[in-house]
């Protein structure tokens, strides 16, 4: 190996290891409690070490929430093994739901902060690329419904839209414990109940 080659593979695992850093204390911490400085400490290096991998905490942010969705897309990947578009739709979202509640911290990170959004806005990047290619499996899998005769009357990309929010909604507020206060009469299982109810709805689709 050259050493141009080792420098290279140190580098990236120095960077690997501040995100690891900064993912534990996210998670122990909370997002907003937690500092360039904690993670510096966290991890044995300087505060100046950190910043010569990462501009601000923004740029951690945004590069563990690409992790995420690595991760949730991996999931995704694995239900096209589904040949029936609509069972895998129906699988997409009991995996999207269990995929928030296993990740709460993550999932606020992908989906509610803002902050990795806004290291996109200030960046050169032009798109948000990892929302595209989670939405592109879902808007895959809604079209494949409609060829074979699913959602007749409906448009694609809205419907799809829908999809997704709807999901969205019900695992934020389960996650932000919304759900806690407004008296269901089972709240420990309304997030699974209520998708089950829209399960029965598309199923006449």
């Amino acid at each position: 190996m050259s050493t141009a080659e080792r420098k290279a593979r140190e580098k990236e695992a120095l960077k690997l290891l501040i995100l690891k850093g900064a993912k534990k204390l996210f998670l122990e911490r909370g997002i907003e409690q937690t500092t360039i400085r904690n993670i510096a400490d966290e991890i044995d290096y300087s505060v100046g070490t950190v910043y010569v991998y990462f501009k601000d905490k923004n740029a951690i942010l945004h590069d563990l929430h690409s992790i995420g969705f690595e991760e949730l897309g991996g999931y995704f990947k694995e239900l096209f093994s589904i040949k029936d578009p609509m069972e895998r739709l129906k699988k997409m979202g009991f995996t999207y739901i269990k995929f928030a509640l296993e990740n709460t911290e993550m999932y606020d990170l992908m989906f509610i902060v803002k902050a990795p959004m806004e290291f996109i806005e200030t960046s050169e990047k032009e798109a948000w690329n990892e929302g595209v290619g989670t939405f592109g499996a879902l808007k895959k899998t809604v079209e494949e419904c409609m060829n074979k005769g699913h959602f007749k009357g409906n448009s694609l990309e809205p419907l799809s839209f829908m999809i997704w929010s709807m999901v969205h909604g019900m695992c934020s507020l389960e996650i932000r414990q919304r759900t806690k206060g407004v008296k269901f009469s089972n709240p420990d299982t309304i997030l699974f109940d209520g998708y089950n109810e829209y399960l029965k709805i598309i199923e006449k689709l």
